[in-house]
């Protein structure tokens, strides 16, 4: 298989650590792994305040702009909408789009009207919103059950220490999607059969709406990087490879 580069996005409240797990996997085969913070997000420290969609789209742009060769953006829970947007804006940089039990969304449409559509989920009962930094966090006690159910206790504890704050203002974005632009790039999906957090209901509203080339299923939590990483590489290398 030849050489790929790979661009790891992260979900609500985490950061690139979400990857420690799957970036050895997949340098180990000699492929380029760039897993990074978003904006606000773990070592960024851009004031949650000021984070705003199209900045932080930019900005996955700008690291696309740098790289020479072509890559593949794994877009992981809500931050498929960064995904796809960067996908209408360089889709002459991109190979292929993965999403990760990621929030696969239609032109004119936002994150938060499909999140409302979830009623099943287990996250949104404990979402504390702060106005005064149009932020999110969500609260510990939820984290192994509606996370990491599948995943080893320690990740529970790091993330105790390691989430943050998710700004409010990229949930209720619009996208701005062309077939054209977007739509010409190959669309995989992974789907988490055993998801708490964004359900199988709404994975497969997404990915039935917008269909794939392939869809994939892991019986697994929220959190397949942490509780089932040589699978997930195995899968996402399979992609890479077709």
């Amino acid at each position: 298989m030849e050489r790929k580069t790979f661009i790891l996005i992260h979900g609500s409240w985490h950061s690139a650590w979400n990857w420690h797990k799957v970036t050895p996997l997949l340098e180990a085969q000699g492929h380029a792994v760039h897993a990074i913070d978003l904006p606000g997000m773990g070592r960024d420290k851009t004031p949650i305040a000021q984070v705003r969609f199209e900045e932080t789209v930019q900005g996955i742009c700008k690291l696309i702009d740098s790289i020479e060769e072509k890559v593949i953006l794994v877009g992981h829970s809500k931050n498929g909408i960064m995904i796809s947007q960067a996908a209408e804006y360089r889709p002459e940089k991109i190979e292929k789009l993965i999403y990760l039990a990621a929030y696969l969304i239609p032109h004119g449409k936002s994150q938060a009207e499909y999140s409302a559509q979830d009623t099943e989920g287990w996250l949104k009962p404990y979402v504390t919103i702060h106005p005064e930094s149009k932020s999110h966090t969500l609260q510990a006690g939820i984290y192994q059950e509606g996370l990491y159910r599948d995943c080893p206790e320690d990740i529970t504890e790091m993330a105790k220490v390691i989430l943050s704050h998710e700004p409010i203002e990229s949930g209720m974005a619009k996208l701005r999607l062309t077939e054209e632009n977007f739509g010409r790039i190959p669309r995989y999906y992974i789907e988490c059969t055993e998801d708490r957090a964004v359900t199988p209901f709404i994975q497969r509203k997404m990915y039935e709406e917008t269909p794939c080339e392939k869809v994939y299923r892991m019986e697994t939590s929220h959190s397949p990087f942490f509780s089932q990483p040589v699978e997930l590489v195995r899968i996402v290398l399979e992609i890479a490879d077709s």
